[in-house]
């Protein structure tokens, strides 16, 4: 479209109009104020404030604009900038809850301003001196575009607000920072019903994730929650309570079993002092006495540090997986949804199965992977531990940058439920360029079952220690010399 100056009509021609038609124009030439309604409709979409500047509008009102538009283009570049080679200070910056909160307050100002300045755009068009048909399409356009444009800063702005919600509500309080123990930052990850009856609560889940530092290469490694006599961490409380492994206790009121998910219950639950007498500071800096416990009984079994812990609250994983989109997996064998009433002692699962999840590949929702990673009764605890890592690793690819730009509101109101943890904020930026490094790599997985050589009733601990140190720590081959 050409903005051209109004033509000939035969008459006298006012060297203004020639020269500034935007701000003087034949408004008796319906062909020309159609073309420039749609050049002033292009300058609202494309530099905000323009219109009123050059179209002789209020000035003042299109300054304000132009100063909005040209600072928000200011920042998109250093924010892109940034990403590029500054990325941990960005992540550090954009976590920072004043700036998120300075950053929302702005983005709705932005869309605000924007309202005004299409509404005033549209009054300068003088829709009465247009073609008929641009009366009705140049103010519909605008609108449309104004619901797009101001709607895409509203949208930023409730994901300011949400991104400040979630690390107020997930990092609020948080353990020490500390350095990676040999190379690697090892994080208990737990998996469990919470909300009522959470004092009687067992890890039905636990894993050790380790990553690398420097690659970011991970390694998990299943716990099976029913192994015994686990070995507690030196220096542990717990170790001196148990100096030759975790032990059960027989009682009425509040007894255990040596399990490793019953550690929680020698640590807390069955404690008057519900555990702070052996872990004074551990609410404080965002964990409990049990978990802190669990936390020294598996770097016992693995032979390792383990400063951080994720607790995953099983009724929010499925609201997760249905922010993210759902999960792809390929079931091998046929599982059943629900489980037996109690007392059950028949064979049939179809007395009490709810549902089937069939073999093949799946694209799962959330009540799906639920059920995948929970289903034991067909099958055994060392393939329920297979499946759930699977689900970490589906889990983890899903989180992609488009994926998370999308669904980012889902996403964070399904974080706040799902996830408990003593990660430190300041350490949030290294975690996610490590995130970026490990999804370019495969995930390294060992379970502690038969199959990998460990007595399920009586484990070698020794040899747990160096199985993970080989994997962790792999000899390096020593090159032969040449002859």
């Amino acid at each position: 479209m050409t903005l051209a100056a109004p033509r000939a009509t035969g008459r006298s021609r006012n060297p203004v109009i020639e020269t500034r038609p935007l701000r003087n124009p034949d408004v008796a030439d319906r062909a020309f104020m159609g073309r420039r309604g749609w050049w002033l409709v292009a300058m609202n979409v494309l530099v905000p404030g323009s219109a009123q500047v050059l179209a002789g509008g209020n000035r003042k009102l299109g300054r304000i604009g132009l100063v909005a538009t040209l600072s928000s283009w200011f920042l998109v570049v250093l924010v892109v900038v940034s990403a590029v080679f500054w990325r941990p200070t960005l992540i550090t910056v954009a976590t920072n809850w004043f700036v998120l909160t300075a950053l929302q307050v702005l983005l709705i100002a932005f869309a605000l301003l924007w309202v005004v300045l299409t509404i005033d755009t549209v009054r300068l068009v003088r829709i009465v001196r247009v073609p008929p048909i641009s009366r009705l399409a140049i103010p519909l356009v605008a609108l449309i575009l104004l619901g797009l444009l101001s709607g895409g800063a509203g949208y930023a702005a409730s994901v300011a607000g949400s991104s400040r919600g979630v690390i107020n509500d997930i990092f609020g309080q948080s353990g020490p920072s500390v350095e990676p123990s040999n190379g690697y930052y090892n994080i208990l990850l737990l998996g469990a019903d919470s909300g009522d009856g959470r004092d009687s609560m067992r890890f039905d889940s636990l894993s050790v994730v380790s990553v690398n530092a420097t690659t970011g290469a991970v390694t998990i490694v299943g716990i099976p929650r029913e192994l015994p006599h686990a070995p507690f961490s030196e220096g542990s409380p717990m170790q001196a309570l148990y100096p030759d492994g975790f032990q059960g206790q027989s009682s009425s009121t509040c007894g255990w079993n040596s399990w490793m998910n019953h550690v929680r219950y020698a640590a807390e639950v069955c404690r008057d002092d519900e555990g702070t007498g052996l872990y004074p500071d551990a609410a404080s800096h965002g964990s409990a006495p049990g978990i802190e416990a669990t936390k020294d009984a598996a770097a016992g079994i693995l032979g390792i540090e383990i400063p951080y812990y994720i607790f995953i609250d099983m009724n929010g994983f499925a609201a997760m997986i249905d922010a993210l989109g759902g999960v792809d997996i390929n079931v091998t064998e046929r599982l059943p949804k629900g489980g037996p009433p109690e007392g059950w002692t028949g064979t049939d699962v179809n007395e009490w199965a709810i549902g089937w999840i069939e073999p093949g590949q799946q694209h799962m929702n959330g009540d799906t992977a639920q059920w995948y990673a929970r289903s034991r009764y067909t099958t055994d605890d060392w393939d329920r531990m297979q499946r759930q890592r699977e689900l970490q690793v589906a889990l983890l690819d899903q989180f992609t940058p488009q994926n998370v730009l999308t669904r980012f509101n889902e996403i964070a109101a399904a974080g706040t439920v799902l996830i408990d943890t003593d990660l430190p904020k300041d350490k949030l930026s290294e975690f996610f360029e490590l995130m970026l490094k490990a999804k370019e790599q495969q995930v390294t997985t060992i379970e502690l079952v038969p199959e990998s050589g460990i007595d399920e009733f009586n484990p070698d601990y020794a040899y747990v220690r160096d199985l993970v140190q080989q994997t962790l720590h792999p000899p390096t081959a020593t090159p032969t010399p040449t002859p």
